[in-house]
């Protein structure tokens, strides 16, 4: 049980997203945040008003000090903590209605036991017109952590979501 709930909320940052608020509709003004929620397993991790280094379309990166606590609101339910290791950059398609994530790098913990799990190439596609992005199902490998840790997890589509706003 522990060992799932510590991948769920690995998996879970991995995501590193999802629509909370309203999405800004395309040519409104931005405010270059994101905020982010997942629901995996029963489990939920969420956060708001994430920087990011420009708005969509732009490519952007994701300011991980502003999701990780103490400067970011980054909170899970199920007694799991979880911290986002990397800055992950975000290309869009306006086109083709998607987005891409380069690489997710994260580490879950529940008591003792911590697992870090990276998932590349992420792809999201987008909602109407808003600026909310959906995941596609993707799988995160185990870089480290306990043995408990489970070798890999997979989000199932539309498991996590990114607004940009």
């Amino acid at each position: 049980m522990h060992r799932a709930k510590l991948a769920v909320a690995a998996l879970a940052l991995a995501a590193t997203a999802g629509g909370v608020t309203s999405a800004a509709a395309f040519g409104t003004t931005a405010d270059q945040k994101a905020d982010g929620v997942i629901v995996v397993a029963g489990n939920t991790c969420t956060w708001t008003n994430a920087r990011t280094s420009a708005n969509p379309p732009s490519a952007l990166t994701v300011d991980r000090t502003s999701i990780n606590r103490p400067g970011g609101n980054l909170a899970c339910d199920g007694g799991i903590t979880a911290t986002l290791n990397n800055n992950p950059a975000f290309t869009f398609d306006d086109a083709g209605a998607t987005a891409r994530t380069d690489l997710i790098d994260i580490t879950g913990q529940q008591s003792f036991i911590s697992c870090r799990y990276k998932a590349a190439n992420i792809t999201w596609d987008r909602d109407g017109t808003s600026r909310k992005y959906v995941n596609r199902a993707f799988t995160a490998t185990k870089a480290s952590g306990s043995f408990l840790c489970p070798g890999s997890v997979t989000t199932a589509a539309g498991g996590a979501s990114m607004l940009f706003h």
